[in-house]
């Protein structure tokens, strides 16, 4: 009898298994699932390769992006800081144009896009929408014409730093660098005027204010100053992991509050004390020949950049996080903002050390079905896979319709 009853149990549990897998293919199926965040165009920019062919980035191709449902990525028009004062423009316009490229030669496959409508309408093709977001304020190079002339090339977010301080606001600093040091990232107390003027133009024309890199009082600021929504396009929670690039609980609150956004970076140094702990020690550790390649090209900043990256690249030991610490970081901002204020920001093609088990775009079916197996509803799973970034863009581009009769901004960036 007893041997039975294991017997049975064990076929529940099966059966119970199984519904969950089907439920769970079905919804990210049906789902639509939005990436804030993509570097594809920084690694396509360093090798070309055709993205038809599974392979051509670390984590993304089509064959890899079709296997994991995704239907919208915001392809990251990453200016490095290397380019700040040294064209940042034209390296931002030369990554717009690959992007173009890369969505021209796969049409059958790929779609432009810039708003709600055009990514359900992808969703319904059967295409991968790719949006852009520039990530770093400097590529605008203080003018609110060129943000203006970004905006009509496509680009529909702009990450207000990247890990430099630009002319107009503090960044939380290159936290991955071995002299790391926060103060140094705090020039303006967070934005300066024309910093804010930057803010007001781009909820004026619609484009998305993403504080993903920027410092706590920045976050403050911008909180402050914009009349739309914001997002962070691809941090984590810093009550789970004390670093810099996190949000704490009391932002996630007031950026949700004011009807925003946190998309979770899958970095694992972003989900796992113990990971961002032994990044920690590893920087500590090659600190002094980061420092002989500092002090070598102290009159080169682009050798320096490079040289130093490699070093990192290829020296600093890293820890993965187990990938159920991405779903520890969606739930955490649904208990502190809501369910309507959480979405995905990969990082992907920008990060070394994803989490075991979510290697690339292919396993993101397991987060559906992690979060369903969670007890979260089918509701608020689609929610925290794309309909809540859908939800947050439509309102940022209802702030647009009520400032179209503003006039274009004409602040003047100041030394």
């Amino acid at each position: 009898m007893k041997t039975a009853l294991v017997l049975l149990a064990a076929l529940a549990g099966t059966a119970a298994a199984d519904d969950l897998a089907a439920r769970a293919a079905k919804l990210h199926a049906e789902a639509i699932i939005v990436d804030g965040h993509l570097d594809a165009p920084m690694q396509l920019s360093d090798k070309w390769a055709d993205v038809a062919k599974r392979g051509a980035t670390d984590h993304f191709d089509l064959p890899r992006a079709k296997e994991g449902g995704l239907t919208a990525p915001f392809f990251s028009i990453y200016v490095s800081a290397a380019y700040a004062g040294n064209g940042a423009a034209k390296r931002a316009l030369e990554l717009i144009d690959l992007t173009r490229r890369v969505v021209t030669e796969h049409a059958a496959d790929m779609v432009a896009a810039g708003s709600v409508d055009e990514i359900r309408a992808a969703k319904k093709a059967k295409k991968l929408a790719v949006l852009m977001g520039i990530e770093g304020g400097h590529a605008i190079e203080d003018s609110l014409g060129v943000l203006r002339e970004m905006y009509r090339a496509g680009v529909r977010y702009m990450t207000l730093t990247h890990t430099n301080t630009n002319h107009w606001a503090d960044s939380s600093g290159p936290f991955y660098l071995p002299d790391f040091d926060p103060k140094q990232s705090a020039v303006h107390g967070g934005l300066s005027e024309f910093g804010r003027s930057v803010v007001k133009e781009m909820n004026r024309i619609g484009m998305i204010v993403d504080v993903s890199h920027v410092s706590d009082a920045t976050v403050d600021d911008v909180l402050e100053t914009s009349r739309a929504p914001v997002m962070a396009s691809h941090s984590a929670c810093r009550a789970l992991v004390d670093m810099p690039r996190n949000l704490t609980d009391d932002q996630i609150k007031r950026i949700a509050a004011k009807g925003g956004l946190v998309m979770i970076n899958f970095g694992s140094v972003f989900l796992d004390a113990k990971g961002y702990a032994m990044l920690r020690s590893e920087l500590a550790r090659l600190k002094p020949q980061y420092l002989a390649l500092k002090k070598k090209f102290a009159k080169d900043q682009k050798a320096f950049y490079g040289a130093a990256f490699r070093l990192l690249v290829k020296e600093v030991k890293r820890s993965r996080a187990p990938w159920t610490a991405i779903v520890d970081h969606l739930e955490h901002v649904i208990k502190v903002g809501g369910e309507d204020a959480v979405g995905l920001g990969t990082d992907f093609d920008g990060i070394g050390d994803p989490p075991e088990g979510m290697d690339d775009y292919s396993m993101l079916p397991k987060i559906t079905a992690e979060l369903l197996k969670r007890g979260h509803s089918e509701a608020r799973v689609k929610k925290v896979l794309g309909e809540n970034f859908l939800a947050f863009f439509a309102r940022v581009e209802a702030t647009k319709a009520k400032l179209a009769s503003e006039p274009p901004g004409t602040a003047v960036y100041k030394k």
